[in-house]
């Protein structure tokens, strides 16, 4: 089967520029994004979360140590603070792939994409 990768969430999302936050997206800047989600087998019906990623300023692995009250895996979490997912298999039978990225201020687009 043929491998996807899903690079740069920012670029790839249907974000437009408001009016106010993100005010740094046209520049591929990913500060203002909290984390980012892809169901690979989306089927419209429910976003199952298959990967998760988390981007964004301010040391977000700090926060969520102290958030979670434990420790983290440097590594593990090295390989989900990106802004290029992990490859993976194209969904089978002309499938859908969804793509849910949201900010810091709570705001979530999704965007699908028909394989």
């Amino acid at each position: 089967m043929t491998q996807v990768t899903i690079e740069n969430p920012v670029l790839n999302s249907p974000f437009q520029e408001p009016k106010r936050r993100f005010h740094s997206i046209k520049d591929g800047n990913i500060d203002d994004i909290a984390c980012w989600f892809i169901d690979t087998d989306y089927n419209e019906e429910a976003f199952i979360v298959r990967h998760a990623y988390f981007t964004g300023a301010d040391e977000p692995y700090d926060k969520l140590k102290r958030a979670l009250r434990a420790e983290i895996d440097e590594s593990a979490w090295s390989a989900l603070y990106t802004n290029e997912s992990i490859p993976f298999e194209k969904p089978a039978n002309k499938g859908k792939i969804a793509v849910k990225v949201i900010n810091h201020y709570g705001d979530e687009v999704l965007k699908v994409y028909e394989v």
